[in-house]
């Protein structure tokens, strides 16, 4: 039966971030938090594998301690315990960092054969931690997965890239990272929210780590994006038809 490890992130919902429309600045006091989308589908596959296969479930996360607030809705996910690694100075780190203490973690304290992690971040979005910290625990990587199978001591995955599907059998233990339409996450119930208040949760600082982790990631602004309309008119005649096709070919987006 499988040992699994989920690792999920707590970010800014987008959905309540607003734009200053005369200087394009982000307005982020009443942003609120999330589980990472990406994350959230990590979450949900590791879950059915194990509603598949038995054995555990353990998620995983790195952040401020204000990220505390993550754990009943990822648990109430599935996870039957999960791993709060905190302290103020994780509010800014960036990807090798959090690989660095992801590692320190999951080496010296659990045992597993699969780690699932999302393709990505819904802020950053680097897609570097999933590979570093399989580098760094000295185990096979598979990235943009949405499809995976557990046969025996294997886990065989679809990856979906550009020019097609690479099918690809991995040794466990493993790490995959998974794309969003692997799956769709389930939605917690009234019961499985009420039980997460009652699962183990671990803290551990960074003074339980023995590291040290100086704030290198720094964000000098963030400018919402703009888009220039040409606000151009056209009839339905003949000649509009013609004068749309110049226009699109004085703008280059036909040829």
């Amino acid at each position: 039966m499988p040992r699994i490890i989920t690792c999920y992130k707590w970010v800014k919902d987008e959905a309540d971030i607003k734009v200053d429309t005369s200087s394009r600045q982000l307005t982020l006091d009443r942003v609120g938090y999330k589980i990472s989308d990406y994350d959230r589908n990590a979450i949900e596959e590791a879950v059915r594998m194990q509603e598949q296969h038995g054995g555990s479930v353990i998620a995983v996360t790195v952040g401020p301690p204000s990220a505390k607030q993550s754990l009943k809705d990822a648990l109430s996910r599935g996870p039957e315990e999960a791993y709060f690694i905190n302290d103020p100075s994780f509010a800014e780190l960036e990807p090798a960092q959090t690989a660095a203490i992801l590692a320190a973690v999951i080496k010296g304290r659990l045992e597993y054969d699969l780690i699932i992690c999302g393709e990505g971040s819904s802020d950053l979005y680097a897609q570097q931690v999933g590979p570093r910290l399989a580098e760094l625990l000295g185990i096979p990587c598979a990235t943009y997965v949405n499809k995976l199978a557990l046969e025996g001591t294997r886990i065989n995955v679809e990856r979906k890239l550009d020019d097609g599907i690479e099918k690809i059998s991995l040794p466990l233990p493993a790490l995959v990272t998974v794309l969003p339409d692997i799956n769709t996450p389930r939605l917690p119930g009234l019961k499985q929210v009420l039980a997460a208040g009652k699962k183990p949760v671990h803290n551990i600082g960074l003074k339980d780590l023995g590291l040290t982790c100086e704030v290198t990631l720094n964000t000098t602004g963030i400018l919402a994006a703009t888009m220039e309309r040409r606000r151009l008119r056209f009839g339905a005649g003949n000649e509009d038809i013609r004068k749309v096709v110049d226009a699109l070919l004085k703008e280059g987006v036909i040829a």
